[in-house]
């Protein structure tokens, strides 16, 4: 059994910042990418960013200069660095873990999400 646990959401002015964390736990050999996601009210989810384990980075348009993602892989987390915030960054932002079982097996777990709003 995996669990993906997001924290970090919340209530944020314009031009303010958040950070966000993404923690795995349970029964990984091994994880590979991590990344965040988000979905905004009547759009489709989309990725915001992703990290490998050795640390390369990509990122959406959207989110370039703003967002730095980054993870700590001795406590198997990710995390998302949210500056500048607009508006329009306002979603659930859900974490996504590609992890190994056993040599041979990956799979892949989603967060319950956490919402961010961003709101004068």
């Amino acid at each position: 059994q995996v669990q993906v646990v997001e924290s970090g959401g919340g209530l944020v002015q314009p031009g303010g910042s958040l950070r966000l964390s993404c923690a795995a736990s349970g029964s990984i050999l091994r994880l590979n990418d991590m990344g965040w996601y988000r979905q905004a009210p009547g759009k489709e989810r989309e990725l915001v960013a992703v990290i490998t384990s050795g640390g390369a980075t990509r990122y959406a348009d959207f989110v370039k200069g703003r967002f730095t993602i980054s993870r700590d892989n001795a406590k198997n987390t990710v995390y998302l660095q949210m500056n500048s915030l607009k508006p329009e960054d306002t979603a659930v932002y859900y974490c996504n873990a590609d992890y190994y079982i056993s040599d041979f097996r990956s799979k892949n777990s989603w967060g319950q999400g956490t919402q961010v709003t961003v709101s004068s």
